[in-house]
């Protein structure tokens, strides 16, 4: 399908020579008696590069990208394998290391997450905005140290250190920013 400038929007995914791309940001440039410039930066969806393009002329179109996004569950990892389920089609597909990414500081078992499908073929994860994981080790925190003063490390459960505040002790549920990395809040069950 063919899209023309209009047609983009942040999050579009065109292809460009076989490869797909989701448009970041986008604007064009017009000039007295010149045809129009058209500037788009978007991020390759195999490698993450990220790709300034300049196009310029009347009619600018793009194709847009078959890409689709899965509802799936993660599994299990094995031998730097990871397992995810679709929800719907309960198909299992299999993602090396390299596919999957930094994700994986994310991922436990049972964790919903989006598998991005680029002609029936797995590319990438997709995490929520936010995920729980517990805190597996944390030095204690001492006596007059506040929560709103500085944080000390937590190492969680799938091995990532972040900071968290004072009062975090071993074996709590945190919430943690997927995009950032960083601590929310605290989750009680």
């Amino acid at each position: 399908m063919v899209m023309e400038f209009g047609d983009l929007r942040r999050g579009s995914t065109v292809e460009v020579d076989g490869v797909p791309f989701k448009v970041e940001e986008y604007y064009q440039q017009k000039m007295q008696q010149r045809a129009p410039v058209y500037h788009i930066k978007m991020r390759n969806l195999l490698t993450g590069q990220l790709l300034d393009k300049t196009y310029s002329g009347y009619g600018l179109k793009l194709q847009r990208a078959p890409v689709e996004n899965r509802d799936c569950t993660f599994l299990y990892e094995a031998d730097g394998i990871y397992n995810f389920m679709d929800s719907e089609s309960f198909d299992q597909y299999e993602l090396d290391k390299s596919t999957v990414g930094d994700t994986v500081n994310y991922l436990v078992d049972q964790t919903e997450c989006q598998v991005v499908m680029f002609r029936d073929k797995p590319i990438m994860v997709e995490l929520p905005i936010s995920v729980d994981l517990i805190v597996s080790d944390t030095p204690p925190g001492y006596k007059g140290d506040t929560a709103s003063g500085s944080g000390k490390p937590a190492t969680l459960e799938t091995g990532i250190v972040l900071t968290v505040p004072m009062f975090i002790a071993p074996g709590e549920k945190v919430r943690v920013d997927t995009r950032t990395g960083e601590y929310i809040t605290r989750v009680s069950d």
